[in-house]
């Protein structure tokens, strides 16, 4: 059972386009963050989460990616438990880099 909100990279782009105070929170393996990674963004992979909670401010909305939207979408289940204020990236990176019409 979903509670938690969910965006479409084009809107997570937008906010940032705005200049609002986006968090991001990338939770795929190291060698995934090296090929590229949203600017700005916090990366603890999705197995170090339980470990890096003093990282996260669950009051801030924080915005949670992985590749294809599947890891971040199991983060947010686990952060949203414990009171974290979440929102899963559908389509995660693949979405992200993937449609060239977001710049326009």
């Amino acid at each position: 059972m979903k509670t938690y909100k969910e965006l479409f990279p084009n809107e997570v782009l937008d906010r940032i386009k705005r200049k609002e105070q986006v968090n991001i929170l990338d939770v795929r393996e190291p060698d995934e963050w090296e090929s590229g990674h949203i600017p700005g963004a916090k990366h603890i992979p999705l197995g170090q989460i339980n470990r890096a909670l003093n990282e996260l401010d669950p009051k801030k909305e924080t915005i949670v990616v992985c590749r294809s939207g599947n890891r971040s979408g199991r983060a947010c289940e686990y952060l949203y438990g414990l009171g974290y204020n979440v929102v899963n990236m559908l389509g995660g990176m693949l979405e992200w880099s993937g449609d060239v019409s977001y710049g326009k």
